[in-house]
């Protein structure tokens, strides 16, 4: 569980997070909703740690983000897995090499196990056999996947969606929303979605 308390962000002298205090819980599908500019991705980035808050408090399953040292955000980082709107995928990447860059930096697999993880994530997403392919290659639908499969190839405890369905086709979006519902179930994860998809709110929202 994620628990937030009392959170305040600013920036230039403009507050944009206002005491918000929420809780998100393991297994559900967390939904924050708002319009654009209302301040989903600060908060979201402020939840990882991408931002340093001004005010407030945020703990994972007790452990409070702002006494950890910088070891121990690095192995709370290692327990997260992040889907960027733009899908932040590195266009000089094969897929294959997308989903593995994490497992290349934060852990101690050969290359040959790494490709049987990207293997069973891509697989896990529905999106077998273009391992070699780069971004640009594939739809915008299958970037979403891809990014997706590059988010739980850490076996992630936390998932962070930003906008999961940005400039998708309503059936693409469904796919999307059923993935990160059936993939936050299975792993037993606690997932926050940032949306202002009131499809996804209906259909996957366990917390809004």
């Amino acid at each position: 569980m994620i628990e937030v308390n009392n959170l305040h962000k600013g920036f230039n002298g403009e507050e944009v997070l206002k005491g918000i205090s929420a809780k998100f819980y393991q297994g559900k599908t967390n939904l924050i909703i708002g319009q654009s500019g209302s301040g989903k991705t600060v908060f979201l980035k402020s939840l990882v740690g991408l931002h340093q808050i001004d005010k407030g408090e945020i703990s994972y399953n007790g452990r409070r983000l702002g006494e950890m040292d910088d070891d121990a955000k690095k192995e709370l980082r290692t327990e997260m897995g992040m889907v960027f709107q733009g899908n932040a995928l590195f266009d000089s990447l094969t897929i294959e090499e997308n989903i593995t860059f994490a497992l290349g930096m934060f852990g101690d697999m050969s290359d040959s196990e790494m490709k049987d993880r990207a293997d069973f994530c891509l697989k896990r997403v529905n999106l077998e056999g273009v391992n070699n392919k780069f971004p640009a290659e594939v739809s915008g639908g299958m970037q979403k996947r891809v990014a997706l499969a590059r988010a739980i190839v850490m076996n992630p405890k936390y998932l962070f969606c930003d906008e999961p369905n940005s400039g998708l086709d309503p059936k693409t979006a469904i796919v999307i929303d059923n993935l990160i519902k059936e993939i936050t179930e299975e792993y037993n994860m606690t997932t926050v979605i940032n949306t202002h998809d009131m499809n996804s709110v209906m259909e996957i929202g366990d917390q809004i």
